[in-house]
């Protein structure tokens, strides 16, 4: 099996990568953020995909999450980590914790969030949005990295690009959040409508709003540098128990046949170009 990983804010690539090359890819909903790099770690295939651009250059509602997803898959990715920055809402996890989120509450407006529509109904399964034998492993692999983590949290995706308020951070801890970033979703709903198995590794930057102190880029930036290090450590690990621990194929939770009982609108109605669009990410349907 193949391993996509989009990196975050702090982790612009992967040193670790065996025989890298970039790879230019288009997709039906246009070009990802960035050139795939593919190589390999510990013998696994790797592609790696920089989630802002060389350079940082995509804000969160700048992205094209559907051409990150699809390209990953139409390269032959079929388990999607995702590594990314995230402000905390709980004493449990300062910063420099990783948490390995379960499950996304998403506020964030105007994004793309399904490869489906113009004709083509499709409602896919998201109450259990991550892949816990993927989790399992990355669980793993935080143990032996000897990383400071938590497995299991909700994820509020938040708009941005500014952060929270002070009313909305205080808020969204008394709703039980228990970390905030800009870019979980709709990364990880695409993911599943592209039946891949998903985990995210939310680097923990700040304290949000909550506490006393306001959240600073300045203070984000440089906590991040200190996280590079460690999600570097755990993409190794994470490879290294993905090639002594394989995936079971079926998977217990399904998430390879996401799809198998989604599509409302029958084949005789299916557009014809949108069903052509949709071969890059079901290419067992379409």
């Amino acid at each position: 099996m193949k391993l996509g990983i989009i990196g975050g804010s702090g982790l612009y690539s992967l040193p670790a990568l065996a025989g890298a090359r970039r790879r230019v890819v288009e997709t039906p909903w246009g070009h990802p953020s960035d050139a795939l790099l593919e190589g390999e770690i510990a013998g696994l295939s790797v592609v790696f995909l920089s989630r802002h651009g060389r350079g940082h250059q995509l804000s969160p509602a700048e992205i094209n999450y559907r051409a990150n997803v699809a390209a990953l898959k139409a390269v032959g990715c079929e388990m999607l980590l995702s590594v990314s920055a995230c402000g905390s809402f709980t004493d449990a996890l300062p910063p420099g914790h990783v948490c390995l989120v379960d499950q996304f509450v998403d506020r964030t407006h105007g994004r793309r969030k399904s490869f489906f529509g113009d004709g083509l109904v499709v409602h896919a399964s998201l109450a259990d949005p991550v892949a816990e034998d993927l989790v399992d492993r990355l669980e793993a692999a935080a143990n032996e990295a000897q990383i400071y983590h938590r497995r299991g949290g909700t994820y509020l995706a938040m708009e941005g690009p500014q952060f929270s308020t002070r009313a909305e951070s205080l808020l969204h801890k008394a709703q039980g959040m228990d970390v905030v970033g800009m870019t979980g979703m709709p990364e990880a709903a695409l993911a599943r409508e592209a039946e891949m198995a998903y985990a995210m590794a939310a680097m923990v930057t700040d304290f949000d709003a909550w506490k006393d102190e306001a959240v600073s880029t300045a203070g984000v930036i440089e906590t991040m540098h200190a996280n590079a290090a460690k999600a570097q450590s755990l993409v190794e690990a994470l490879c290294h128990r993905l090639v002594a621990e394989p995936l079971p194929m079926p998977s217990v939770q399904g998430w390879e046949r996401a799809l198998d009982a989604a599509i409302v609108t029958p084949r005789a109605s299916w557009p014809r170009e949108g069903a052509a669009h949709l071969r890059a990410i079901a290419p067992r349907f379409f």
